[in-house]
C-alpha cells in the first residue's frame, strides 16, 4: 500500500489512530498494521473501505476469513495493476449508475497505481469519455453528475495525503466565470500538493476579482485555472485578460484543460502559461519552486 492511501483511509475513514511523535510523524503499532493488512485484505476481496473502516479487528478478521475461504482462487491470484483494467471497470460501474461498484474501483486503482498512475490512467480519462458520452447522448446527464460526485469525493479524501510543509508555496485552483466542470481544477490542486505546494481550492465558476482577491489574501505564487467546456465563450477570454491585470506581476497564471487550446491567444496576450497535461503541470510547479 502506498503512503497516500494509508493516510487518506486514516483521515477519510479513521481506519487507524497512529500515535506521533514530538514532530508529528506517525508511529504504528502492531495493532495498527494488523488492521490495515486486514483491511486491504478485505478490499481486495470487493469490500468497500467505508462500510469496513470502523470494524472492530477481531470482526474484521472473521469477515476476511469468511470471503477469502469463499473464493480462494481468486483472491490469490495477483493484484491487477493494469490500468485499462481498472478503467473499464470504473467506465462499467458508471454506466450501471453503480455507486458502490465504481468506489471499489477507485479504491482498487488508488493500492495499485501510484498516485500520478492512478491520475493519468483512471481519473482524466474517466471523466473525458464520461463526458464524450454525455455529449454523444450514449450516456445520460445523472451518469455524469454521480461519477463527477464521487470522483470529486475521492480526490477530497487524498488531500493532506502528503505533509505541507508551513513555508510551502502557494497556488490558487479554480475555474473561470462559466466554467462549471471541476475535476480538471480538483485534478490540478491534488496534483500541487503532492508536490509540495500548499492548495487553496476555491471551487468552479468564480469571477476573475474573485480569484484575484483570494491570491492576495494567501500570498499566492501561482493561480491555476481548468478550462474545459463551452470552447467558445467570449466571457472566458475577458476574464482572463482582467484577471492577468489584477493580479501582482510575480504572480504566475497557468490554464489547462480539454478547452485551454481554444483560449491560446488570449493566453499567450497575457503571459499566462499553457498546461497540455498534468506532467507538465508538476514540470511547471517544480521550477516555479526553484
Amino acid at each position: 500500500m502506498s503512503a497516500h492511501v494509508i493516510r487518506a483511509w486514516e483521515k477519510r475513514y479513521g481506519a487507524v489512530e497512529p500515535k506521533r511523535t514530538p514532530t508529528q510523524r506517525r508511529v504504528y503499532s502492531t495493532e495498527d498494521l494488523e488492521r490495515l493488512i486486514l483491511l486491504r485484505r478485505a478490499t481486495l476481496a470487493g469490500r468497500s473501505i467505508g462500510q469496513i473502516a470502523k470494524l472492530p479487528t477481531p470482526e474484521l478478521k472473521s469477515l476476511v476469513e469468511e470471503d477469502e475461504s469463499a473464493a480462494p482462487e481468486r483472491l490469490r491470484a495477483p493484484v491487477r495493476s493494469d490500468g485499462n483494467q481498472l478503467l473499464s471497470t470504473a467506465l462499467e460501474a458508471t454506466g450501471r449508475l453503480d455507486t458502490a461498484a465504481l468506489q471499489r474501483a477507485l479504491d482498487q486503482a488508488s493500492i495499485s497505481l501510484s498516485r500520478p498512475a492512478m491520475m493519468e490512467q483512471i481519473i482524466v480519462p474517466l471523466m473525458h469519455r464520461i463526458g464524450d458520452a454525455w455529449r454523444d447522448g450514449s450516456l445520460r446527464v445523472a451518469h455524469e453528475h454521480l461519477a463527477s460526485a464521487l470522483v470529486r469525493s475521492f480526490l477530497g479524501s487524498l488531500d493532506g495525503a502528503f505533509p505541507v510543509a508551513t513555508a510551502a508555496p502557494e497556488i490558487v485552483v479554480t475555474t473561470p466565470s462559466g466554467q462549471l466542470h471541476e475535476i480538471g481544477a480538483l485534478l490540478a490542486a491534488a496534483t500541487a500538493a503532492s508536490e509540495g505546494w500548499r492548495a487553496t481550492y476555491l471551487g468552479p465558476s468564480l469571477p476573475a476579482d474573485e480569484i484575484a482577491a483570494a491570491v492576495r489574501q494567501r500570498g499566492a505564487r501561482a493561480v491555476a485555472l481548468s478550462i474545459v467546456y463551452p470552447t467558445d465563450d467570449p466571457q472566458v477570454q475577458t476574464e482572463i485578460q482582467r484577471l492577468s491585470k489584477l493580479v501582482a506581476p510575480e504572480t504566475t497564471i497557468l490554464v489547462g484543460g480539454r478547452g485551454a487550446p481554444s483560449y491560446r491567444s488570449i493566453l499567450e496576450a497575457v503571459g499566462a502559461r499553457h498546461l497540455p497535461d498534468y506532467q507538465s503541470l508538476r514540470t511547471t510547479l517544480e521550477s516555479l519552486r526553484q
